[in-house]
């Protein structure tokens, strides 16, 4: 026997994972000078916090360190029960190496017994998804050892793209360089980006404008999912419920999946890509993670109205273009 835990990266409603019976550690933040965590999603007041975000707030979080991981997987081997934990990309977070870490440690403790951590190079619903799919093959009787080759396989197929509304929390966090995230704000571009095969984040087009950038989500969808009929797949958002609906009408008008799982950002990885952000969850082929597909993708979008090339000397000349048409005695070329 094994429990299936996961963290609250995984952006499952607390109401499913008691349903599900999939245990949960928690991540932490820091806002307005007090420590938080997140483990009951019912509680969380996602347009107040990202209403916050909007006007200044600052909010730190940190990852899970080893002897919480102790703390959560002990009781379970204590009872006699392996664990399997489904784990935040290591790509993005240092939790993923705490929780081996803690594996590690507990095998000395309790050597009959067994900690299998899945890395599944996503966040939100990129890990919630195989969470869930983790206590199907559990309720279904497979042995530990399939299962986490299942699920780890299941993680190099899962398809994680995502648009945000402002550039510059990628940048706070590292995700993007100062002078990108500058210069994509002022032109009001809409990046599209993806989780690669090392669960790193990387951004693939942009787009002038909300609305095309939700269309090249649904056009990606469309060419990549696999037998969309028989998955559940999912949409996570920060606060931004009506853009949820826009995509979702897109989904179903072109192969609709059997169900879309919904849910609010929780406020750790939220905090990370910002308020507005829109990202999309589905099975797709083994190679959706890795760098070979991206010019694919590139070219699956790049006729779509608003799209813009992919790289900053263009959005300079476009910038300064921009800054010199305002000079005083500017003249137009066409003039």
């Amino acid at each position: 026997m094994y429990r299936i835990i996961t963290d609250t990266s995984a952006n499952l409603p607390t109401p499913l994972l008691q349903a599900r019976g999939i245990g949960v550690i928690p991540f932490t933040y820091i806002y307005e000078g007090k420590e938080y965590s997140c483990l009951d999603t019912e509680a969380f007041d996602g347009a107040q916090f990202y209403g916050a975000i909007r006007k200044g707030r600052q909010v730190n979080t940190s990852q899970i360190n080893p002897a919480a991981y102790v703390d959560c997987f002990r009781p379970v081997l204590t009872a006699g029960e392996d664990v399997l934990f489904v784990s935040m990309s290591s790509g993005i977070s240092g939790s993923c190496q705490s929780a081996r870490l803690a594996a590690a440690e507990l095998k000395e403790e309790f050597p009959e017994r067994t900690v299998a951590v899945v890395d599944t190079h996503g966040a939100s619903l990129g890990e919630g998804l195989v969470a869930l799919r983790g206590a199907d093959l559990k309720d279904a009787g497979m042995p530990l050892e399939e299962a986490v080759q299942e699920l780890t396989h299941m993680s190099k197929c899962m398809c994680q793209i995502f648009t945000v509304d402002d550039l510059m929390h990628l940048r706070r966090t590292g995700r993007l360089s100062n002078f990108s995230a500058i210069v994509g704000t002022m032109l009001m571009l809409k990046p599209l980006l993806i989780g690669n095969e090392d669960g790193k984040i990387v951004s693939f087009a942009k787009y002038r404008g909300r609305r095309r950038a939700l269309q090249a989500l649904a056009r990606i969808y469309r060419e990549q999912v696999v037998d969309p009929e028989n998955q559940v797949i999912g949409i996570a958002h920060a606060d931004c419920p009506e853009d949820v609906e826009a995509l979702i009408a897109m989904l179903k008008a072109d192969r609709p999946p059997k169900d879309i799982l919904t849910v609010m950002y929780e406020p750790v990885t939220g905090s990370h890509v910002g308020p507005d952000t829109l990202a999309l969850f589905f099975l797709a082929g083994e190679n959706v993670r890795t760098d070979k597909l991206v010019p694919d993708l590139i070219d699956s979008v790049k006729h779509l109205p608003g799209t813009v090339k992919n790289n900053i000397p263009d959005a300079v000349k476009d910038l300064q273009g921009a800054v010199k048409s305002r000079l005083p005695g500017h003249r137009n070329e066409e003039e």
